[in-house]
């Protein structure tokens, strides 16, 4: 059985500088410059959350040239929408077991790329979010070293997340299938409530929240 926990949090944005004001405003510190997806047209700040986990800002990259293909993490339909959690990614032991295991289809495993790393993650083919981003996508890197471990102590940790859908039980049923383990709370979502995630996330200022409902 595949074995999987918490690799890093996703905070998608249409632009980096307005990802990372969202970031610093609700944590009070800034994340960090990470690099250019090629394939993807994205590129990325990145905020340290523990020895193996960290949070990433992603955002169309307005200099690179278009992909063939939807971005991933729906990068495609964010213009004109504020910042915001928008979904996490499990790092596996083994990639293919863990796809074939889930219960619900994770999209295609693909070799990606940022300056010296590599990794493979499941995308799927039209660049959307499983579950509205309950579901993980999946990432095995193919480095030595975690890219958690070079980046800069930014005080804050990863203490728990929650997920909040409609059908709870289908997304602990997919976390038991692609064996996560870790700080995390599948939940029923409230009635009219959208699906989302809450990161609670401890910081030099004290205990803060991200979350995937964006104010009105």
């Amino acid at each position: 059985m595949p074995r999987s926990c918490i690799d890093h949090i996703v905070i998608t944005a249409p632009s980096l500088a307005e990802g990372a004001a969202y970031v610093e405003h609700v944590l009070g510190v800034a994340p960090q410059p990470g690099g250019e997806h090629p394939r993807m047209g994205t590129h990325n700040l990145l905020l340290k959350l523990g020895d193996d986990v960290y949070l990433e800002v992603i955002a169309i990259n307005p200099k690179a040239l278009p992909p063939d293909r939807p971005r991933w993490f729906q990068l495609d339909s964010v213009a004109g929408q504020p910042a915001r959690l928008a979904t996490w990614v499990a790092r596996t032991d083994n990639i293919y077991d863990a796809c074939a295991a889930s219960p619900l289809p994770l999209g295609h495993i693909e070799v990606m790329t940022r300056g010296q790393l590599q990794w493979m993650i499941s995308i799927p083919a039209e660049g959307g979010l499983v579950m509205q981003g309950i579901a993980p996508a999946l990432i095995q890197w193919e480095t030595d070293k975690h890219p958690a471990s070079g980046l800069p102590d930014s005080g804050c940790s990863l203490v728990h997340m929650e997920a909040f859908h409609s059908d709870a039980q289908a997304g602990r049923d997919l976390l038991e299938k692609i064996g996560f383990e870790g700080q995390l709370d599948v939940l029923r979502a409230d009635s009219g409530t959208p699906a989302h995630l809450v990161a609670h996330i401890q910081t030099p200022s004290g205990l803060r929240q991200l979350s995937g409902v964006t104010a009105p």
